[in-house]
C-alpha cells in the first residue's frame, strides 16, 4: 500500500477462436502477442469512446491499493466491458444495421430524387425572383420608411432624472 517499488506490464493472451483478437492483451503468462487489430474506425468517428481502464478508475499517490488488487480489477475491467460489449453487438447488431440502412437508402433517395430537384428548381428561378422583390420594395417599402424617417426626425427625447 504505497510502498511499490517495481512497474508492472500487463497483458491477457486470450485464444483466438474465444475472444476473435479484438481487445488488447491485458494479463500475460507467455511473451505470445497477436498482430495489430485492424482499424474498423479509419475516420475516428467514435474516438471519444476509447476507454480504458486508467481513463476510469485511477488512485492518487496518496492511497493505493494491492499490486494484485489493481492488476486484477484492470483484468476484470477490460474483461466485462469487453464481453458485454459481445453479447450486446451479438444481439443488437444485425437489427440496427437492417434499421439504419433502411433509414439512409430512405434518407439518400429523398435526397437525390426530391430535395436536389427542388432546391435546383429554386436557385433556377431565384434569379427572376430577385427582380421581382428588388422592384416591390424599391416601389413600396424604400418610400414609406423615407417617409416615416422624414416625420419622425423632428422627434427629439429628452431624459430627466426624477
Amino acid at each position: 500500500m504505497g510502498l511499490e517499488k517495481v512497474n508492472y506490464e500487463t497483458s491477457i493472451i486470450m485464444d483466438e477462436d474465444e475472444f476473435n483478437r479484438s481487445i488488447e492483451p491485458i494479463l500475460s503468462k507467455n511473451d505470445k502477442v497477436y498482430a495489430a487489430i485492424p482499424d474498423r474506425d479509419h475516420n475516428d468517428i467514435n474516438a471519444h469512446l476509447k476507454v480504458g481502464f486508467d481513463d476510469v478508475i485511477a488512485e492518487p499517490s496518496s492511497s493505493h491499493s494491492f499490486d494484485k488488487v489493481w492488476i486484477g480489477s484492470h483484468a476484470v475491467f477490460e474483461l466485462v466491458k469487453y464481453g458485454f460489449y459481445l453479447i450486446l453487438t451479438t444481439i443488437l447488431a444485425v437489427p440496427m444495421a437492417f434499421i439504419l440502412g433502411i433509414v439512409f437508402g430512405v434518407f439518400s433517395c429523398v435526397h437525390i430524387w426530391v430535395l436536389m430537384p427542388v432546391v435546383r428548381s429554386c436557385l433556377m428561378v431565384l434569379p427572376s425572383i430577385q427582380v421581382v422583390w428588388s422592384s416591390l420594395t424599391d416601389m413600396l417599402v424604400t418610400p414609406l420608411f423615407h417617409s416615416m424617417g422624414r416625420c419622425l426626425s423632428s422627434v427629439h427625447v429628452k431624459t430627466t432624472d426624477n
